[in-house]
Protein backbone atom coordinates (compact mmCIF):
# COMPACT_ATOMS: atom_id res chain seq x y z
CA UNK A 1 0.00 0.00 0.00
CA UNK A 2 1.38 3.41 -1.05
CA UNK A 3 -0.21 6.30 0.83
CA UNK A 4 0.12 10.02 0.18
CA UNK A 5 -1.20 13.32 1.49
CA UNK A 6 -2.50 16.02 -0.85
CA UNK A 7 -4.60 19.16 -1.04
CA UNK A 8 -7.77 19.59 -3.03
CA UNK A 9 -9.63 22.91 -2.86
CA UNK A 10 -7.48 23.78 0.17
CA UNK A 11 -8.62 20.68 2.07
CA UNK A 12 -6.29 17.90 3.18
CA UNK A 13 -6.86 14.37 1.89
CA UNK A 14 -5.19 10.98 2.07
CA UNK A 15 -4.78 9.07 -1.14
CA UNK A 16 -3.58 5.59 -2.02
CA UNK A 17 -1.89 4.36 -5.19
CA UNK A 18 -4.05 1.68 -6.78
CA UNK A 19 -3.23 0.19 -10.19
CA UNK A 20 -0.97 3.20 -10.86
CA UNK A 21 -3.79 5.62 -10.08
CA UNK A 22 -4.30 7.86 -7.06
CA UNK A 23 -7.52 7.11 -5.20
CA UNK A 24 -8.98 9.92 -3.11
CA UNK A 25 -9.90 8.00 0.05
CA UNK A 26 -12.35 10.43 1.76
CA UNK A 27 -14.27 11.12 -1.47
CA UNK A 28 -14.34 7.43 -2.38
CA UNK A 29 -15.63 6.61 1.11
CA UNK A 30 -18.43 9.16 0.75
CA UNK A 31 -19.40 7.83 -2.67
CA UNK A 32 -19.39 4.21 -1.46
CA UNK A 33 -21.14 4.63 1.89
CA UNK A 34 -23.10 7.91 1.48
CA UNK A 35 -21.86 9.22 4.82
CA UNK A 36 -19.25 11.65 6.08
CA UNK A 37 -15.80 10.04 6.00
CA UNK A 38 -13.91 9.68 9.28
CA UNK A 39 -11.39 12.42 9.98
CA UNK A 40 -8.49 9.97 10.06
CA UNK A 41 -8.84 9.71 6.27
CA UNK A 42 -7.62 13.30 6.08
CA UNK A 43 -4.47 13.12 8.20
CA UNK A 44 -1.83 10.40 8.00
CA UNK A 45 -0.71 10.73 11.60
CA UNK A 46 -4.30 10.15 12.77
CA UNK A 47 -4.55 7.34 10.23
CA UNK A 48 -1.52 5.62 11.77
CA UNK A 49 -2.88 6.02 15.28
CA UNK A 50 -5.95 3.98 14.30
CA UNK A 51 -3.81 0.98 13.40
CA UNK A 52 -5.47 -1.87 11.51
CA UNK A 53 -8.82 -0.04 11.58
CA UNK A 54 -7.38 2.37 9.01
CA UNK A 55 -5.77 -0.15 6.69
CA UNK A 56 -8.79 -2.45 6.81
CA UNK A 57 -11.00 0.49 5.84
CA UNK A 58 -8.75 1.30 2.87
CA UNK A 59 -9.12 -2.27 1.63
CA UNK A 60 -12.90 -2.02 2.00
CA UNK A 61 -12.94 1.24 0.04
CA UNK A 62 -10.83 -0.23 -2.75
CA UNK A 63 -13.16 -3.23 -3.00
CA UNK A 64 -15.91 -0.85 -4.18
CA UNK A 65 -14.26 -0.15 -7.53
CA UNK A 66 -17.28 1.59 -9.04
CA UNK A 67 -17.17 4.18 -6.25
CA UNK A 68 -13.49 5.12 -6.49
CA UNK A 69 -12.67 8.79 -7.02
CA UNK A 70 -9.49 9.01 -9.08
CA UNK A 71 -7.10 11.97 -8.98
CA UNK A 72 -4.73 13.00 -11.76
CA UNK A 73 -1.38 12.58 -9.99
CA UNK A 74 0.32 15.02 -12.37
CA UNK A 75 -2.02 17.73 -11.09
CA UNK A 76 -2.11 16.70 -7.43
CA UNK A 77 -0.74 19.29 -5.00
CA UNK A 78 1.19 17.14 -2.55
CA UNK A 79 0.92 18.06 1.12
CA UNK A 80 3.54 17.31 3.79
CA UNK A 81 3.39 13.52 4.07
CA UNK A 82 2.65 13.73 7.78
CA UNK A 83 3.29 15.91 10.82
CA UNK A 84 5.35 13.60 13.03
CA UNK A 85 5.67 13.92 16.75
CA UNK A 86 9.40 13.20 16.46
CA UNK A 87 11.97 13.14 13.68
CA UNK A 88 15.05 11.17 14.73
CA UNK A 89 18.04 10.98 12.39
CA UNK A 90 20.99 8.60 12.55
CA UNK A 91 24.33 10.23 11.71
CA UNK A 92 27.36 8.56 10.07
CA UNK A 93 25.57 5.25 9.55
CA UNK A 94 27.38 4.34 6.32
CA UNK A 95 31.13 3.76 6.35
CA UNK A 96 32.02 5.81 3.27
CA UNK A 97 29.94 8.76 4.46
CA UNK A 98 31.63 8.56 7.87
CA UNK A 99 34.96 8.96 6.08
CA UNK A 100 33.83 12.01 4.09
CA UNK A 101 32.52 13.51 7.34
CA UNK A 102 36.03 13.23 8.73
CA UNK A 103 35.42 10.39 11.14
CA UNK A 104 34.97 6.66 11.33
CA UNK A 105 32.15 4.25 12.17
CA UNK A 106 31.06 4.13 15.81
CA UNK A 107 29.93 1.34 18.11
CA UNK A 108 26.36 2.52 18.69
CA UNK A 109 23.91 4.70 16.74
CA UNK A 110 24.62 8.44 16.83
CA UNK A 111 21.25 10.21 16.78
CA UNK A 112 20.05 13.80 16.49
CA UNK A 113 16.57 15.30 16.06
CA UNK A 114 14.86 17.57 13.57
CA UNK A 115 11.90 19.86 14.08
CA UNK A 116 8.62 18.38 12.73
CA UNK A 117 7.63 21.75 11.23
CA UNK A 118 10.58 21.47 8.84
CA UNK A 119 8.85 18.75 6.82
CA UNK A 120 8.61 19.65 3.12
CA UNK A 121 6.30 17.80 0.70
CA UNK A 122 7.07 16.13 -2.59
CA UNK A 123 7.52 18.88 -5.22
CA UNK A 124 7.92 21.44 -2.43
CA UNK A 125 10.63 24.07 -2.11
CA UNK A 126 13.79 23.93 -0.02
CA UNK A 127 15.12 27.31 1.08
CA UNK A 128 18.71 28.25 0.37
CA UNK A 129 19.03 30.32 3.56
CA UNK A 130 20.71 33.68 3.87
CA UNK A 131 22.68 32.29 6.81
CA UNK A 132 24.41 29.46 4.90
CA UNK A 133 26.33 29.10 1.64
CA UNK A 134 26.97 25.35 1.96
CA UNK A 135 23.49 23.87 1.53
CA UNK A 136 23.77 20.09 1.22
CA UNK A 137 21.71 16.96 0.55
CA UNK A 138 21.64 13.57 2.27
CA UNK A 139 19.42 10.91 0.72
CA UNK A 140 18.10 8.54 3.39
CA UNK A 141 15.64 5.72 3.97
CA UNK A 142 13.21 6.72 6.71
CA UNK A 143 10.90 4.42 8.63
CA UNK A 144 7.60 5.48 10.13
CA UNK A 145 6.40 4.00 13.41
CA UNK A 146 2.97 2.40 13.37
CA UNK A 147 2.78 0.82 16.82
CA UNK A 148 3.69 2.48 20.10
CA UNK A 149 6.53 1.01 22.09
CA UNK A 150 9.28 1.60 24.62
CA UNK A 151 12.31 -0.56 25.44
CA UNK A 152 11.75 -2.40 22.16
CA UNK A 153 14.11 -5.31 21.63
CA UNK A 154 15.70 -5.66 18.23
CA UNK A 155 13.94 -9.01 17.86
CA UNK A 156 10.57 -7.23 17.88
CA UNK A 157 11.57 -3.97 16.18
CA UNK A 158 9.95 -4.63 12.82
CA UNK A 159 6.59 -5.17 14.54
CA UNK A 160 6.53 -1.44 15.33
CA UNK A 161 7.18 -0.19 11.79
CA UNK A 162 4.23 0.82 9.61
CA UNK A 163 6.24 1.61 6.53
CA UNK A 164 8.99 3.56 4.80
CA UNK A 165 9.53 6.76 2.86
CA UNK A 166 12.27 8.80 1.19
CA UNK A 167 13.94 11.43 3.37
CA UNK A 168 16.41 14.20 2.53
CA UNK A 169 18.42 15.20 5.58
CA UNK A 170 19.11 18.74 4.35
CA UNK A 171 22.26 20.06 6.01
CA UNK A 172 24.21 23.31 6.28
CA UNK A 173 27.90 22.45 6.29
CA UNK A 174 29.23 25.90 7.11
CA UNK A 175 27.05 25.90 10.25
CA UNK A 176 27.96 22.44 11.53
CA UNK A 177 30.77 23.51 13.88
CA UNK A 178 30.00 25.33 17.10
CA UNK A 179 32.16 28.33 18.01
CA UNK A 180 33.01 26.71 21.34
CA UNK A 181 36.20 24.65 21.41
CA UNK A 182 34.63 22.33 23.95
CA UNK A 183 31.25 21.67 22.31
CA UNK A 184 32.01 20.92 18.68
CA UNK A 185 28.83 20.07 16.74
CA UNK A 186 26.13 22.67 16.12
CA UNK A 187 23.11 20.42 15.56
CA UNK A 188 20.71 23.37 15.70
CA UNK A 189 22.03 25.43 12.79
CA UNK A 190 23.81 22.60 11.01
CA UNK A 191 20.67 20.47 10.63
CA UNK A 192 17.53 22.35 11.67
CA UNK A 193 17.04 25.46 9.56
CA UNK A 194 13.63 25.93 7.95
CA UNK A 195 12.61 23.36 5.27
CA UNK A 196 15.35 20.92 6.31
CA UNK A 197 13.20 17.76 6.32
CA UNK A 198 11.75 16.95 2.89
CA UNK A 199 10.10 13.53 2.69
CA UNK A 200 7.77 11.58 0.45
CA UNK A 201 6.26 11.16 -2.02
CA UNK A 202 4.65 8.07 -0.49
CA UNK A 203 4.48 6.16 2.75
CA UNK A 204 4.86 2.55 1.64
CA UNK A 205 3.72 -0.22 3.96
CA UNK A 206 6.31 -2.70 5.19
CA UNK A 207 4.79 -5.64 3.34
CA UNK A 208 5.57 -3.98 -0.02
CA UNK A 209 9.19 -3.30 0.91
CA UNK A 210 10.29 -6.72 2.11
CA UNK A 211 13.91 -6.46 3.24
CA UNK A 212 14.67 -2.76 3.92
CA UNK A 213 18.38 -3.59 3.99
CA UNK A 214 18.59 -4.21 0.25
CA UNK A 215 17.25 -1.09 -1.46
CA UNK A 216 19.08 0.88 -4.12
CA UNK A 217 19.33 4.64 -3.48
CA UNK A 218 20.13 7.36 -6.03
CA UNK A 219 20.20 11.14 -5.65
CA UNK A 220 20.36 13.51 -8.62
CA UNK A 221 20.92 17.25 -8.86
CA UNK A 222 19.79 18.69 -12.21
CA UNK A 223 19.99 15.18 -13.63
CA UNK A 224 23.54 14.53 -12.41
CA UNK A 225 23.94 11.54 -10.09
CA UNK A 226 25.48 12.74 -6.81
CA UNK A 227 24.70 9.81 -4.51
CA UNK A 228 24.39 6.15 -5.39
CA UNK A 229 24.34 3.36 -2.82
CA UNK A 230 22.41 0.57 -1.17
CA UNK A 231 20.84 0.22 2.27
CA UNK A 232 22.72 -3.05 2.73
CA UNK A 233 25.73 -0.92 3.69
CA UNK A 234 24.14 0.48 6.86
CA UNK A 235 26.47 0.09 9.82
CA UNK A 236 23.68 -0.06 12.41
CA UNK A 237 20.71 -1.97 11.03
CA UNK A 238 17.13 -0.92 11.65
CA UNK A 239 16.38 -3.30 14.58
CA UNK A 240 19.47 -2.05 16.42
CA UNK A 241 18.49 1.57 15.76
CA UNK A 242 14.98 1.08 17.15
CA UNK A 243 16.28 -0.79 20.19
CA UNK A 244 18.77 2.01 20.87
CA UNK A 245 16.33 4.91 20.44
CA UNK A 246 13.49 3.30 22.43
CA UNK A 247 15.70 2.70 25.46
CA UNK A 248 13.77 5.12 27.69
CA UNK A 249 11.97 6.94 24.85
CA UNK A 250 8.42 6.05 23.80
CA UNK A 251 8.04 5.73 20.05
CA UNK A 252 4.54 6.57 18.84
CA UNK A 253 2.64 6.17 15.57
CA UNK A 254 3.80 8.79 13.11
CA UNK A 255 7.29 9.17 14.55
CA UNK A 256 9.96 9.16 11.84
CA UNK A 257 13.42 7.60 12.08
CA UNK A 258 15.80 8.37 9.23
CA UNK A 259 18.56 5.82 8.94
CA UNK A 260 21.55 7.75 7.55
CA UNK A 261 22.98 8.63 4.16
CA UNK A 262 25.25 7.00 1.62
CA UNK A 263 28.41 8.66 0.32
CA UNK A 264 28.33 11.47 -2.24
CA UNK A 265 26.95 14.48 -0.38
CA UNK A 266 28.54 17.88 -0.83
CA UNK A 267 30.47 17.34 2.37
CA UNK A 268 32.70 14.98 0.44
CA UNK A 269 32.46 16.32 -3.11
CA UNK A 270 32.45 20.05 -2.40
CA UNK A 271 29.37 20.42 -4.63
CA UNK A 272 26.71 22.33 -2.73
CA UNK A 273 23.14 23.19 -3.66
CA UNK A 274 22.06 26.54 -5.06
CA UNK A 275 18.78 28.26 -5.99
CA UNK A 276 17.29 26.79 -9.14
CA UNK A 277 18.52 23.25 -8.51
CA UNK A 278 16.17 20.34 -9.18
CA UNK A 279 16.60 17.52 -6.65
CA UNK A 280 15.50 13.92 -7.20
CA UNK A 281 15.96 11.35 -4.45
CA UNK A 282 14.98 7.82 -5.40
CA UNK A 283 14.75 4.67 -3.31
CA UNK A 284 13.84 1.33 -4.79
CA UNK A 285 10.23 0.19 -4.14
CA UNK A 286 9.27 3.60 -2.70
CA UNK A 287 9.59 6.24 -5.41
CA UNK A 288 11.29 9.53 -6.20
CA UNK A 289 11.13 12.57 -3.92
CA UNK A 290 11.36 15.74 -6.03
CA UNK A 291 12.18 19.16 -4.59
CA UNK A 292 13.33 22.55 -5.81
CA UNK A 293 15.88 24.87 -4.22
CA UNK A 294 14.81 28.51 -3.95
CA UNK A 295 16.51 31.56 -2.49
CA UNK A 296 15.27 32.72 0.89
Amino acid sequence: MKLLSFYRNNRLYIGVKYHDRVVNLPESYYRAYCETPPEFLRDLKSFLEKGSVSTDLVLDILSNEDSLVIEDESKVKFAPLLHPGKILCVAVNYGEHAKEAGGSSIEEPYVFTKFPENVVPHKGSILAPKSSTHLDHELELALVIGREGKYISRDHAFEHIFGYTVFNDVSYRDRRKHSSQRYITNWLHGKNLDTSAPMGPYLVTSDEIGDPHNLQMTFKVNGEIRQNGNTRDMIHKIPEIIEYISNGITLKPGDVISTGTVTGSGLGTGKFLKPGDLLEGSIEKIGTLVNYVVAE
